[in-house]
């Protein structure tokens, strides 16, 4: 090949190189632009929803993108709280900053990083206690739930229809829950999908049974008018030992708490009595041993009496 052909086709070949370059990188910021876009107006549709501004945006797009965020996501949505997984993140660390200053300020420079970790279980025992309290309540109003769908199936309707009818109906935790099994269904979800989903976010017994009632009874086409009212008797029945059984064990649940309130407050009892014992108790290697000895016994002491007094009904 000549050097007056080679030269033109390697010209030729450079500027296709930079023309395809500069297309490819108009197509990657068009394409962020869009998702940025994007997110941004699911983020403002989310704030209308909720009736109010969502804050700290930027740090939680960041934890949605990490595994930890995305299941503190998951369980932010199961307790039902209006509160994103930055908001919560950030009420955490402030929770802890306080007490850590408080514990350091009150007692002795020791318990301040515990009284840290303190503040981060109690975040997340917080979440799991309003997750328990929501499917507590969820599952009072199964029985009701499963006589809207008795009614509207024996009416004639088909089991996506009577779902949609029933999270009118209900109130919250159950109408919220069927709303949103109502729109997956609606996107065109199946129904095994969006009811393994329900039972995934509010896991309980009496929900896997109503689920499982639900999507045999779609599958095999059978009678699920009988079921869902014999299902309806048995729910009610649970409902009621339920809480019998919870009446029963209220003040071993109270012994559980009070435990750990015993302790914490024997250690401000004596530091009140004399004055900076504590912190000369926390100076030694064996001083701090003992304290962390201490708390481990306490924490022991309430998960054996939690498990204990747990009585699966």
């Amino acid at each position: 090949m000549e050097l007056s052909t080679l030269v033109p086709l390697t010209t030729g070949v450079t500027l296709l190189t930079c023309v395809l370059a500069v297309l490819g990188l108009h197509a990657y910021s068009t394409g962020r632009a869009q998702r940025a876009a994007l997110v941004d107006r699911l983020t403002r549709t989310g704030q209308v929803a909720s009736g109010r501004r969502r804050r700290f945006r930027t740090l939680d797009r960041r934890l949605r993108r990490t595994k930890p965020g995305r299941r503190l996501e998951l369980r932010l949505a199961a307790t039902g709280l209006d509160v994103t997984p930055g908001e919560f993140f950030v009420c955490m660390l402030a929770a802890v900053a306080a007490l850590w200053l408080i514990g350091q300020a009150a007692l002795a420079p020791f318990f301040g990083p515990l009284a840290g970790l303190l503040g981060i279980w109690a975040a997340l025992q917080f979440l799991s206690w309003q997750r328990q309290k929501r499917i507590e309540k969820f599952i009072n109003q199964l029985p009701e739930l499963a006589r809207i769908l008795a009614n509207a199936t024996q009416a004639g309707l088909a089991l996506r229809t009577a779902v949609g009818m029933a999270a009118e109906e209900l109130e919250a935790p159950a109408g919220e829950e069927l709303g949103k099994v109502a729109h997956q269904l609606a996107l065109g979800a199946s129904m095994d999908d969006a009811l393994g989903e329900l039972a995934d976010r509010l896991p309980s017994r009496e929900l896997v049974v109503l689920v499982t009632t639900l999507v045999l009874s779609h599958r095999a086409g059978g009678q699920v008018v009988s079921a869902l009212r014999n299902l309806t008797e048995t729910l009610e029945e649970r409902k009621e030992t339920r809480r019998e059984v919870r009446t029963q064990l209220s003040q071993v649940n109270m012994t559980s708490y009070a435990v750990p309130v015993l302790g914490v407050g024997a250690l401000f009892l004596m530091n009140g009595v004399k004055d900076g014992a504590l912190e000369r108790m926390t100076g030694s290697p064996i001083g701090q041993g003992a304290v962390l000895v201490a708390f481990a016994l306490y924490a022991v002491g309430f998960v054996l009496i939690r498990r204990l007094s747990r009585i699966d009904v």
